[in-house]
């Protein structure tokens, strides 16, 4: 079936539809009910700071953590590549059987 001509019957029913002027039963207590079960936002707040304090503190941390990493002398010697030690890691198992072929 061709959608615009779908959209076109499906607006014309809308249109056609008269729309009721009567309230559901007990709307309001329902919509009354909701507003009282939601949490009122002065018991978020603490949440709040304690989230940003966590979050700065974290980002502290991770800034001490970068320095750290960037301002210890390596203890390595510096020709050795750590992408090749993984290669030959990995690929050691490999290795072993085909020599052993």
């Amino acid at each position: 079936m061709n959608l615009v001509e779908l959209q076109k019957k499906l607006i014309a029913a809308a249109r056609a539809e008269v729309p009721a002027d009567r309230v559901p039963y007990a709307f309001e207590k329902r919509i009354t009910a909701l507003l009282g079960s939601r949490v009122p936002a002065h018991k978020l707040d603490q949440w709040v700071h304690g989230l940003w304090r966590a979050a700065i503190s974290f980002t502290v941390l991770a800034l001490f953590c970068g320095a750290f990493a960037l301002l210890t002398p390596s203890t390595a010697d510096s020709n050795t590549d750590l992408s090749q030690n993984l290669d030959n890691t990995l690929l050691a198992s490999v290795d072993q059987s085909d020599q052993a072929q």
